[in-house]
């Protein structure tokens, strides 16, 4: 996407995200960084540091999941221009993600004045949905059972 593109996409305020929310473009005020831990990928046994950094705008505050790079670069009282990024349940609370194809960029100052606390998205805990697996169910949900 180029940087005039960029630049017409709607930002979306913390306030309005969902556990459905794809594609978000959002400006936020880092808050606080967790202490970063060590987790081993269950796809390829790979070891990664993972953090996370409570962000959020003047209409709420949510955790934003940090990995290996980012979390080096990523700063208490830093404002992110963050790109294409998404929101995941994780333990069934909000996390908002990079993933593969996010972005972020410091900018010297934020577009509001306060940070929004009160309003933790991810302080909410959201139903996951089952997988299928089990009870009779194969990988796509669908019934085993053979008549």
């Amino acid at each position: 996407m180029s940087t005039q593109d960029e630049r017409d996409v709607e930002k979306i305020k913390v306030g309005d995200l969902n556990s459905y929310s794809r594609r978000v473009y959002t400006v936020v005020k880092v808050m606080s960084v967790t202490e970063a831990r060590e987790v081993t990928s269950r796809r390829d046994m790979s070891t990664h540091r993972v953090a996370e950094a409570l962000v959020g705008d003047e209409t709420g505050s949510v955790y934003l999941t940090l990995w290996d790079d980012v979390l080096d670069a990523v700063e208490e009282g830093q404002v992110l221009n963050i790109k294409d990024a998404y929101i995941n349940l994780f333990r069934g609370s909000m996390r908002l993600n990079l993933g593969r194809y996010g972005s972020y960029e410091v900018l010297d100052e934020a577009p509001f004045e306060e940070v929004n606390l009160d309003n933790n998205l991810s302080s909410r805990v959201f139903e996951q949905q089952q997988r299928g697996y089990g009870r009779g169910r194969d990988r796509y949900g669908r019934s085993r059972r053979r008549y």
